[in-house]
Protein backbone atom coordinates (compact mmCIF):
# COMPACT_ATOMS: atom_id res chain seq x y z
CA UNK A 1 0.00 0.00 0.00
CA UNK A 2 1.12 3.52 -1.18
CA UNK A 3 2.14 5.45 1.82
CA UNK A 4 0.43 9.03 1.20
CA UNK A 5 2.38 11.03 3.47
CA UNK A 6 5.65 9.75 2.12
CA UNK A 7 5.04 10.37 -1.69
CA UNK A 8 8.69 10.66 -4.11
CA UNK A 9 5.91 11.35 -7.82
CA UNK A 10 2.98 12.07 -8.07
CA UNK A 11 1.83 11.54 -11.81
CA UNK A 12 -1.73 13.73 -12.80
CA UNK A 13 -3.02 11.55 -16.24
CA UNK A 14 -3.17 7.63 -16.94
CA UNK A 15 -2.55 7.33 -20.51
CA UNK A 16 0.51 6.85 -22.40
CA UNK A 17 2.87 9.59 -20.88
CA UNK A 18 1.28 9.23 -17.50
CA UNK A 19 2.14 5.23 -17.12
CA UNK A 20 5.39 5.47 -18.81
CA UNK A 21 6.44 8.40 -16.41
CA UNK A 22 4.95 5.73 -13.53
CA UNK A 23 6.71 2.78 -14.81
CA UNK A 24 9.83 4.95 -15.05
CA UNK A 25 10.01 6.45 -11.71
CA UNK A 26 9.10 3.38 -10.23
CA UNK A 27 12.38 1.60 -12.10
CA UNK A 28 14.28 4.20 -10.51
CA UNK A 29 13.03 3.22 -6.79
CA UNK A 30 10.89 6.00 -6.61
CA UNK A 31 7.46 5.57 -4.69
CA UNK A 32 4.79 6.59 -6.93
CA UNK A 33 0.98 7.79 -7.23
CA UNK A 34 -1.03 8.04 -10.31
CA UNK A 35 -4.27 10.15 -10.46
CA UNK A 36 -6.69 9.72 -13.85
CA UNK A 37 -9.81 11.85 -13.80
CA UNK A 38 -11.93 8.91 -16.15
CA UNK A 39 -12.90 5.45 -15.10
CA UNK A 40 -10.38 3.96 -16.67
CA UNK A 41 -6.46 4.04 -17.85
CA UNK A 42 -5.40 4.85 -21.12
CA UNK A 43 -6.44 8.53 -22.53
CA UNK A 44 -5.84 9.11 -25.93
CA UNK A 45 -3.19 6.36 -26.49
CA UNK A 46 -5.55 3.82 -26.18
CA UNK A 47 -7.89 5.05 -28.63
CA UNK A 48 -5.24 5.06 -31.42
CA UNK A 49 -3.38 2.73 -33.91
CA UNK A 50 -0.31 2.71 -31.46
CA UNK A 51 2.16 3.53 -33.76
CA UNK A 52 4.88 5.05 -32.51
CA UNK A 53 7.48 6.80 -34.99
CA UNK A 54 11.55 5.97 -33.75
CA UNK A 55 14.64 5.93 -35.49
CA UNK A 56 17.48 3.48 -35.18
CA UNK A 57 15.71 0.43 -33.90
CA UNK A 58 16.39 -3.20 -33.31
CA UNK A 59 13.02 -3.40 -36.05
CA UNK A 60 14.33 -1.21 -38.44
CA UNK A 61 18.10 -3.44 -38.44
CA UNK A 62 16.41 -6.37 -38.91
CA UNK A 63 15.04 -5.50 -41.83
CA UNK A 64 18.09 -4.09 -43.02
CA UNK A 65 16.84 -0.18 -42.85
CA UNK A 66 19.51 1.82 -41.56
CA UNK A 67 18.84 5.46 -39.73
CA UNK A 68 19.89 7.64 -37.14
CA UNK A 69 18.38 9.66 -34.60
CA UNK A 70 20.25 12.46 -36.25
CA UNK A 71 18.59 11.68 -39.40
CA UNK A 72 15.33 11.57 -38.02
CA UNK A 73 15.99 15.35 -35.79
CA UNK A 74 17.25 16.92 -39.59
CA UNK A 75 13.55 15.50 -41.07
CA UNK A 76 11.93 16.22 -38.09
CA UNK A 77 13.08 20.23 -38.11
CA UNK A 78 13.26 20.68 -41.08
CA UNK A 79 9.23 19.78 -41.42
CA UNK A 80 8.40 22.11 -39.21
CA UNK A 81 10.79 24.99 -40.63
CA UNK A 82 12.96 25.13 -37.42
CA UNK A 83 10.53 26.73 -35.18
CA UNK A 84 10.85 23.97 -32.66
CA UNK A 85 13.98 24.32 -29.44
CA UNK A 86 16.77 22.10 -31.21
CA UNK A 87 17.38 21.00 -28.05
CA UNK A 88 14.03 20.23 -26.89
CA UNK A 89 13.38 18.27 -30.20
CA UNK A 90 17.23 16.76 -30.30
CA UNK A 91 16.34 15.08 -27.51
CA UNK A 92 13.52 13.41 -28.31
CA UNK A 93 14.59 12.21 -31.17
CA UNK A 94 17.69 10.71 -29.58
CA UNK A 95 15.54 9.11 -26.57
CA UNK A 96 12.55 7.70 -28.78
CA UNK A 97 14.47 4.66 -30.31
CA UNK A 98 15.49 3.57 -26.66
CA UNK A 99 12.12 3.94 -25.90
CA UNK A 100 11.12 1.86 -28.03
CA UNK A 101 13.72 -0.92 -26.99
CA UNK A 102 12.43 -0.10 -23.86
CA UNK A 103 9.02 -1.25 -24.46
CA UNK A 104 9.96 -3.98 -26.06
CA UNK A 105 11.84 -5.03 -23.34
CA UNK A 106 8.43 -4.39 -21.07
CA UNK A 107 6.79 -6.98 -23.43
CA UNK A 108 5.34 -5.14 -26.17
CA UNK A 109 5.57 -6.94 -29.86
CA UNK A 110 6.59 -4.98 -33.22
CA UNK A 111 7.30 -7.71 -35.83
CA UNK A 112 9.87 -7.16 -37.75
CA UNK A 113 7.76 -7.20 -41.23
CA UNK A 114 6.87 -4.12 -42.98
CA UNK A 115 3.47 -2.80 -42.84
CA UNK A 116 1.11 -1.02 -45.30
CA UNK A 117 -0.71 0.52 -42.66
CA UNK A 118 -1.52 1.63 -39.01
CA UNK A 119 -3.10 -1.39 -38.27
CA UNK A 120 -1.12 -4.05 -39.42
CA UNK A 121 2.02 -4.92 -36.88
CA UNK A 122 5.29 -4.09 -38.27
CA UNK A 123 7.12 -1.38 -39.55
CA UNK A 124 5.30 1.20 -41.57
CA UNK A 125 5.98 4.53 -43.42
CA UNK A 126 4.67 6.75 -40.80
CA UNK A 127 4.44 9.97 -42.79
CA UNK A 128 6.34 12.09 -45.21
CA UNK A 129 9.97 10.67 -44.10
CA UNK A 130 12.25 9.00 -46.35
CA UNK A 131 12.91 6.02 -43.88
CA UNK A 132 10.35 4.09 -42.78
CA UNK A 133 10.83 4.80 -38.87
CA UNK A 134 6.38 3.61 -37.98
CA UNK A 135 6.27 0.85 -35.78
CA UNK A 136 2.98 -0.87 -35.52
CA UNK A 137 2.78 -3.15 -32.19
CA UNK A 138 0.05 -5.82 -32.07
CA UNK A 139 -2.98 -4.92 -30.50
CA UNK A 140 -2.47 -0.97 -31.24
CA UNK A 141 -3.08 1.50 -28.65
CA UNK A 142 -4.89 -1.07 -26.19
CA UNK A 143 -2.24 -3.33 -26.24
CA UNK A 144 0.68 -0.42 -25.83
CA UNK A 145 -1.97 0.54 -22.61
CA UNK A 146 -1.66 -3.16 -21.88
CA UNK A 147 1.92 -3.69 -21.57
CA UNK A 148 2.52 -0.53 -19.70
CA UNK A 149 -0.10 -1.64 -16.96
CA UNK A 150 1.09 -4.66 -16.56
CA UNK A 151 4.68 -3.11 -15.93
CA UNK A 152 2.88 -0.78 -13.10
CA UNK A 153 1.13 -3.11 -11.57
CA UNK A 154 4.50 -5.37 -11.25
CA UNK A 155 6.28 -2.60 -9.79
CA UNK A 156 3.51 -1.64 -7.10
CA UNK A 157 2.61 1.48 -8.45
CA UNK A 158 -1.35 2.40 -7.49
CA UNK A 159 -3.88 4.59 -9.23
CA UNK A 160 -6.83 6.64 -7.97
CA UNK A 161 -9.46 6.62 -10.88
CA UNK A 162 -12.31 9.21 -11.37
CA UNK A 163 -10.58 11.49 -9.45
CA UNK A 164 -9.60 15.10 -10.93
CA UNK A 165 -7.06 17.14 -10.07
CA UNK A 166 -8.07 20.22 -8.92
CA UNK A 167 -5.02 21.86 -8.43
CA UNK A 168 -1.00 21.87 -7.92
CA UNK A 169 0.52 22.45 -4.79
CA UNK A 170 2.47 25.30 -5.74
CA UNK A 171 4.60 26.77 -2.27
CA UNK A 172 8.32 28.47 -1.65
CA UNK A 173 8.73 28.80 -5.51
CA UNK A 174 8.41 24.66 -5.96
CA UNK A 175 5.61 22.26 -6.64
CA UNK A 176 4.61 19.66 -3.46
CA UNK A 177 1.67 17.85 -4.78
CA UNK A 178 -1.60 18.50 -5.42
CA UNK A 179 -5.10 18.96 -4.69
CA UNK A 180 -7.84 16.34 -6.04
CA UNK A 181 -11.09 16.07 -4.45
CA UNK A 182 -10.28 18.55 -2.08
CA UNK A 183 -7.75 16.52 -0.56
CA UNK A 184 -4.13 17.61 -0.49
CA UNK A 185 -1.49 14.76 -1.17
CA UNK A 186 2.26 15.70 -1.51
CA UNK A 187 5.02 14.52 -3.36
CA UNK A 188 8.91 15.32 -3.87
CA UNK A 189 7.78 16.01 -7.85
CA UNK A 190 4.54 16.09 -9.90
CA UNK A 191 4.46 14.90 -13.76
CA UNK A 192 1.61 16.57 -15.26
CA UNK A 193 0.36 14.13 -18.27
CA UNK A 194 -3.08 14.67 -18.32
CA UNK A 195 -3.39 15.07 -22.21
CA UNK A 196 -4.92 17.94 -24.65
CA UNK A 197 -7.96 20.07 -24.28
CA UNK A 198 -9.44 18.86 -27.69
CA UNK A 199 -12.36 18.46 -25.74
CA UNK A 200 -13.04 21.85 -24.14
CA UNK A 201 -14.32 24.39 -26.87
CA UNK A 202 -13.52 27.26 -24.86
CA UNK A 203 -9.72 26.26 -24.59
CA UNK A 204 -9.57 25.47 -28.20
CA UNK A 205 -11.23 28.87 -28.79
CA UNK A 206 -8.06 30.32 -27.44
CA UNK A 207 -5.44 28.17 -27.75
CA UNK A 208 -6.46 26.22 -31.21
CA UNK A 209 -8.85 28.40 -33.55
CA UNK A 210 -7.98 26.83 -36.46
CA UNK A 211 -9.60 24.08 -35.07
CA UNK A 212 -13.06 25.79 -34.95
CA UNK A 213 -12.84 26.61 -38.61
CA UNK A 214 -14.18 23.21 -39.67
CA UNK A 215 -17.71 24.23 -38.07
CA UNK A 216 -20.68 22.00 -38.29
CA UNK A 217 -18.12 19.25 -40.14
CA UNK A 218 -15.35 19.38 -36.37
CA UNK A 219 -15.63 16.09 -34.66
CA UNK A 220 -13.15 15.21 -31.77
CA UNK A 221 -11.79 11.85 -31.64
CA UNK A 222 -9.60 12.55 -28.41
CA UNK A 223 -10.02 10.62 -25.52
CA UNK A 224 -12.86 12.45 -23.49
CA UNK A 225 -10.45 13.86 -20.22
CA UNK A 226 -8.86 16.01 -22.89
CA UNK A 227 -10.13 18.92 -21.09
CA UNK A 228 -7.23 21.30 -20.99
CA UNK A 229 -6.31 20.86 -16.97
CA UNK A 230 -2.38 21.26 -18.00
CA UNK A 231 -2.94 24.64 -18.95
CA UNK A 232 -4.96 25.56 -15.51
CA UNK A 233 -1.81 23.99 -13.78
CA UNK A 234 0.01 26.55 -15.79
CA UNK A 235 -1.62 29.41 -14.66
CA UNK A 236 -1.53 28.15 -11.14
CA UNK A 237 2.41 28.05 -11.46
CA UNK A 238 3.21 30.41 -13.62
CA UNK A 239 4.54 28.03 -15.41
CA UNK A 240 5.08 29.10 -19.41
CA UNK A 241 2.71 27.91 -22.57
CA UNK A 242 3.92 26.97 -26.10
CA UNK A 243 2.98 25.67 -29.43
CA UNK A 244 -0.66 27.63 -29.55
CA UNK A 245 -2.37 27.22 -33.14
CA UNK A 246 -0.92 23.87 -33.46
CA UNK A 247 -2.26 20.82 -33.73
CA UNK A 248 -3.47 17.68 -35.21
CA UNK A 249 -6.86 18.11 -37.46
CA UNK A 250 -7.15 15.33 -40.09
CA UNK A 251 -8.77 16.05 -43.54
CA UNK A 252 -11.89 14.05 -43.76
CA UNK A 253 -15.17 14.43 -45.61
CA UNK A 254 -17.91 16.68 -44.81
CA UNK A 255 -20.11 14.31 -43.19
CA UNK A 256 -17.29 11.63 -41.76
CA UNK A 257 -18.09 11.62 -37.68
CA UNK A 258 -16.02 8.79 -36.96
CA UNK A 259 -12.02 7.96 -36.88
CA UNK A 260 -11.25 6.64 -40.78
CA UNK A 261 -11.02 2.48 -39.57
CA UNK A 262 -14.58 2.94 -38.51
CA UNK A 263 -15.56 5.64 -41.08
CA UNK A 264 -13.93 3.88 -43.69
CA UNK A 265 -12.58 5.35 -46.31
CA UNK A 266 -12.79 7.45 -49.81
CA UNK A 267 -12.34 5.54 -52.81
CA UNK A 268 -8.98 5.14 -54.33
CA UNK A 269 -10.34 6.00 -57.56
CA UNK A 270 -11.02 9.87 -56.87
CA UNK A 271 -9.58 13.27 -57.67
CA UNK A 272 -9.55 16.36 -55.34
CA UNK A 273 -9.88 19.73 -57.12
CA UNK A 274 -9.25 23.33 -55.90
CA UNK A 275 -12.29 26.05 -56.91
CA UNK A 276 -10.31 26.15 -60.20
CA UNK A 277 -11.71 22.91 -61.14
CA UNK A 278 -8.12 21.27 -61.13
CA UNK A 279 -6.18 19.06 -58.96
CA UNK A 280 -3.43 20.46 -56.73
CA UNK A 281 -2.01 17.73 -54.47
CA UNK A 282 -1.99 13.88 -53.78
CA UNK A 283 -4.83 12.42 -52.82
CA UNK A 284 -2.95 10.01 -50.58
CA UNK A 285 -0.32 12.30 -48.89
CA UNK A 286 0.27 11.78 -45.60
CA UNK A 287 -1.85 13.67 -43.31
CA UNK A 288 1.52 15.30 -42.18
CA UNK A 289 1.26 17.81 -44.98
CA UNK A 290 -2.54 17.04 -46.74
CA UNK A 291 -4.34 19.37 -43.95
CA UNK A 292 -1.58 22.30 -45.09
CA UNK A 293 -2.36 21.37 -48.92
CA UNK A 294 -5.97 21.65 -48.89
CA UNK A 295 -5.89 24.58 -46.29
CA UNK A 296 -4.00 26.91 -48.63
CA UNK A 297 -6.42 26.40 -51.02
CA UNK A 298 -8.56 29.99 -52.02
CA UNK A 299 -11.89 28.36 -51.36
CA UNK A 300 -13.49 25.00 -51.15
CA UNK A 301 -11.96 21.56 -51.73
CA UNK A 302 -14.13 18.58 -53.00
CA UNK A 303 -12.99 15.10 -54.01
CA UNK A 304 -14.55 13.53 -57.25
CA UNK A 305 -15.38 10.10 -58.06
CA UNK A 306 -18.02 8.00 -60.38
CA UNK A 307 -20.67 5.88 -59.45
CA UNK A 308 -18.12 2.61 -60.01
CA UNK A 309 -16.31 3.95 -57.10
CA UNK A 310 -19.22 4.50 -54.86
CA UNK A 311 -20.28 0.76 -55.82
CA UNK A 312 -16.53 -0.46 -54.65
CA UNK A 313 -16.58 0.96 -51.41
CA UNK A 314 -16.81 -1.84 -48.83
CA UNK A 315 -19.44 -2.45 -46.12
CA UNK A 316 -19.40 -2.51 -42.67
CA UNK A 317 -18.61 0.83 -42.04
CA UNK A 318 -20.08 4.30 -40.23
CA UNK A 319 -19.76 6.82 -42.92
CA UNK A 320 -18.01 5.69 -46.06
CA UNK A 321 -20.28 3.22 -47.87
CA UNK A 322 -22.15 3.06 -50.55
CA UNK A 323 -25.54 3.53 -49.15
CA UNK A 324 -24.20 6.10 -46.96
CA UNK A 325 -22.86 7.96 -50.18
CA UNK A 326 -26.11 7.75 -52.02
CA UNK A 327 -27.80 8.74 -48.54
CA UNK A 328 -25.79 11.98 -48.55
CA UNK A 329 -26.69 12.33 -52.56
CA UNK A 330 -30.25 11.78 -52.00
CA UNK A 331 -30.58 14.80 -49.40
CA UNK A 332 -28.92 17.12 -51.21
CA UNK A 333 -25.62 17.36 -49.66
CA UNK A 334 -23.29 15.87 -51.78
CA UNK A 335 -22.95 16.65 -55.12
CA UNK A 336 -24.05 14.25 -57.70
CA UNK A 337 -24.75 15.03 -61.49
CA UNK A 338 -24.69 12.71 -64.98
CA UNK A 339 -21.85 14.45 -66.38
CA UNK A 340 -19.03 16.44 -65.35
CA UNK A 341 -20.09 19.41 -67.05
CA UNK A 342 -23.18 19.37 -64.53
CA UNK A 343 -21.27 17.96 -61.83
CA UNK A 344 -19.00 21.80 -61.86
CA UNK A 345 -21.95 23.43 -62.17
CA UNK A 346 -23.44 21.80 -59.05
CA UNK A 347 -19.56 23.08 -56.68
CA UNK A 348 -18.99 25.91 -58.54
CA UNK A 349 -16.09 25.31 -60.33
CA UNK A 350 -14.84 26.28 -64.02
CA UNK A 351 -16.64 22.85 -66.66
CA UNK A 352 -13.69 23.04 -68.94
CA UNK A 353 -11.38 22.92 -66.38
CA UNK A 354 -12.89 19.72 -64.29
CA UNK A 355 -13.33 17.88 -67.70
CA UNK A 356 -9.45 18.75 -68.90
CA UNK A 357 -8.46 17.79 -65.07
CA UNK A 358 -10.59 14.36 -65.43
CA UNK A 359 -9.34 13.42 -68.66
CA UNK A 360 -5.37 14.12 -67.48
CA UNK A 361 -6.28 11.73 -64.61
CA UNK A 362 -7.55 9.04 -66.86
CA UNK A 363 -4.83 8.98 -68.89
CA UNK A 364 -2.47 8.77 -66.14
CA UNK A 365 -2.47 6.59 -63.47
CA UNK A 366 -5.37 4.74 -64.22
CA UNK A 367 -3.80 4.05 -67.88
CA UNK A 368 -0.23 4.24 -67.46
CA UNK A 369 0.74 3.49 -63.44
CA UNK A 370 2.29 6.50 -63.19
CA UNK A 371 0.67 10.06 -61.88
CA UNK A 372 3.08 12.32 -63.58
CA UNK A 373 1.82 15.69 -61.26
CA UNK A 374 1.31 14.46 -58.12
CA UNK A 375 3.59 10.85 -58.38
CA UNK A 376 0.63 9.14 -56.38
CA UNK A 377 1.98 5.93 -57.37
CA UNK A 378 4.37 6.54 -54.55
CA UNK A 379 2.23 6.56 -51.75
CA UNK A 380 -0.34 3.80 -53.37
CA UNK A 381 2.94 1.65 -53.43
CA UNK A 382 3.97 2.56 -49.49
CA UNK A 383 0.32 1.37 -48.51
CA UNK A 384 0.81 -1.95 -50.22
CA UNK A 385 -1.84 -1.22 -53.13
CA UNK A 386 -1.22 -3.33 -56.03
CA UNK A 387 -3.39 -2.36 -58.57
CA UNK A 388 -3.77 0.64 -60.67
CA UNK A 389 -6.90 2.91 -59.62
CA UNK A 390 -9.88 2.94 -62.04
CA UNK A 391 -10.88 5.92 -64.35
CA UNK A 392 -13.41 8.44 -63.41
CA UNK A 393 -15.64 7.36 -66.08
CA UNK A 394 -18.58 5.73 -64.92
CA UNK A 395 -22.30 8.17 -64.94
CA UNK A 396 -23.06 9.53 -62.56
CA UNK A 397 -20.30 11.27 -60.53
CA UNK A 398 -20.39 12.91 -57.34
CA UNK A 399 -18.14 15.36 -55.66
CA UNK A 400 -17.51 15.62 -51.32
CA UNK A 401 -16.40 18.37 -49.69
CA UNK A 402 -12.99 17.47 -47.79
CA UNK A 403 -11.09 19.75 -45.53
CA UNK A 404 -9.72 19.55 -42.26
CA UNK A 405 -12.51 18.21 -39.56
CA UNK A 406 -11.03 15.55 -37.60
CA UNK A 407 -9.72 17.15 -34.40
CA UNK A 408 -6.71 14.38 -32.99
CA UNK A 409 -4.36 16.42 -30.74
CA UNK A 410 -3.88 19.87 -29.51
CA UNK A 411 0.27 21.07 -29.23
CA UNK A 412 0.03 23.95 -27.35
CA UNK A 413 1.19 22.52 -23.35
CA UNK A 414 3.22 23.45 -20.11
CA UNK A 415 6.59 24.68 -21.67
CA UNK A 416 9.58 22.23 -20.76
CA UNK A 417 13.24 21.76 -21.37
CA UNK A 418 14.81 18.69 -22.64
CA UNK A 419 14.64 16.92 -18.82
CA UNK A 420 10.84 18.08 -19.15
CA UNK A 421 11.33 20.16 -16.34
CA UNK A 422 8.31 22.64 -16.87
CA UNK A 423 10.06 26.16 -17.66
CA UNK A 424 8.56 29.55 -15.69
CA UNK A 425 8.08 32.54 -18.08
CA UNK A 426 11.37 33.47 -17.38
CA UNK A 427 12.75 30.05 -19.24
CA UNK A 428 13.81 29.06 -15.47
CA UNK A 429 12.61 25.31 -14.62
CA UNK A 430 9.71 25.31 -11.76
CA UNK A 431 11.35 22.59 -9.04
CA UNK A 432 9.54 19.59 -8.36
CA UNK A 433 7.25 20.29 -11.93
CA UNK A 434 7.62 18.13 -15.24
CA UNK A 435 5.15 17.64 -17.78
CA UNK A 436 5.16 14.99 -20.80
CA UNK A 437 2.40 13.89 -23.68
CA UNK A 438 0.04 16.80 -25.10
CA UNK A 439 0.69 18.67 -21.56
CA UNK A 440 4.15 19.13 -22.03
CA UNK A 441 4.80 21.75 -25.15
CA UNK A 442 7.19 22.10 -27.70
CA UNK A 443 7.56 18.41 -29.09
CA UNK A 444 4.94 18.83 -31.09
CA UNK A 445 4.55 21.30 -33.84
CA UNK A 446 3.10 23.25 -36.61
CA UNK A 447 3.70 19.84 -38.69
CA UNK A 448 2.67 16.88 -36.99
CA UNK A 449 5.53 14.88 -38.37
CA UNK A 450 3.35 11.58 -38.90
CA UNK A 451 1.74 8.75 -37.89
CA UNK A 452 3.04 7.62 -34.11
CA UNK A 453 4.12 11.27 -33.68
CA UNK A 454 2.05 11.92 -30.90
CA UNK A 455 2.03 8.41 -28.95
CA UNK A 456 6.05 8.15 -29.49
CA UNK A 457 6.07 12.04 -28.01
CA UNK A 458 3.66 10.47 -24.77
CA UNK A 459 5.68 7.56 -24.69
CA UNK A 460 9.49 9.07 -24.55
CA UNK A 461 8.63 12.26 -22.77
CA UNK A 462 6.70 10.47 -20.08
CA UNK A 463 9.53 7.89 -19.75
CA UNK A 464 12.12 10.97 -19.50
CA UNK A 465 10.20 12.40 -16.99
CA UNK A 466 9.69 10.10 -14.79
CA UNK A 467 13.40 9.57 -14.68
CA UNK A 468 14.20 13.12 -13.74
CA UNK A 469 11.04 13.36 -11.47
CA UNK A 470 12.50 10.08 -9.24
CA UNK A 471 15.76 11.96 -9.21
CA UNK A 472 14.50 15.12 -8.15
CA UNK A 473 12.95 13.37 -5.20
Amino acid sequence: MTDLDDLDVIVVGGGGAGLAAAVSAAEQGSSVLVFDSEKELGGSTQLSAGLITAAGTSVQRALGIEDTAERHFQHYMDLNQWQLNPGLVHAFCAAAGPMLEWMIGLGLDVPAALSSDAHTPGLSRAGVEDVWRGHVPRDQGYGLVQVLDKARKSHGVEVVLNTRVERLLHEDGRVAGVEADGIEVRARAVVVASGGFAQNPELLRRHYPEALDAGDSLFVVAAPGSRGDHLAFAEQTGGAVTGDGWGLMLPTAYFQRHHHWQAGFPPVSRINVNTTGRRFMDEDASYAVSGGAILAQDGPVWTVFDEKARLGLPTGYADWTPDGVAAEAAAGRLAIAGDLPALAAAIGVPADALTATVARWNAGLPATGTDPEFRREQTLAAKGADQRPDPVATAPYYAARVLPAELVCTHAGLEIDPQTAVLDRTGTPIPGLFAAGEAGGGVLGMRYVGGGNAVANALTMGRIAGVNASRTA
